[in-house]
């Protein structure tokens, strides 16, 4: 059950990821942009992976039993949405787009 907040979440990680691979619309896609969105998208979701693993390490002495799950969700969340961002901006400084 370490990990059940993040698999709640794991459709809106969905949605977001459908959004960094599809806006903004591009004619033709060469394959190393194509290469580097799912790297982007690997990453990202590693790294939310990694961000809730940090959050259930932390010590919760007076918090209940479920501020555990909300604060690994909160940086879960935080961390693929940071990498996504910044993937998008390279991503923008990259092919110009």
């Amino acid at each position: 059950m370490r990990y059940l907040a993040v698999i709640l979440f794991l459709p809106w990680f969905a949605v977001i990821g459908f959004a960094y691979w599809h806006l903004p619309r591009a004619p033709a896609r060469p394959t190393l942009r194509r290469v580097f969105d799912w790297s982007a998208l690997s990453l990202a979701m590693v790294a939310a992976l990694i961000g809730a693993s940090l959050a259930m390490k932390i010590q919760w002495h007076a918090a209940g039993h479920i501020w555990p799950q909300v604060a690994a969700v909160l940086f879960a969340y935080a961390a693929f949405l940071l990498l996504l961002l910044l993937a998008g901006l390279a991503r923008q400084r990259i092919w110009r787009l």
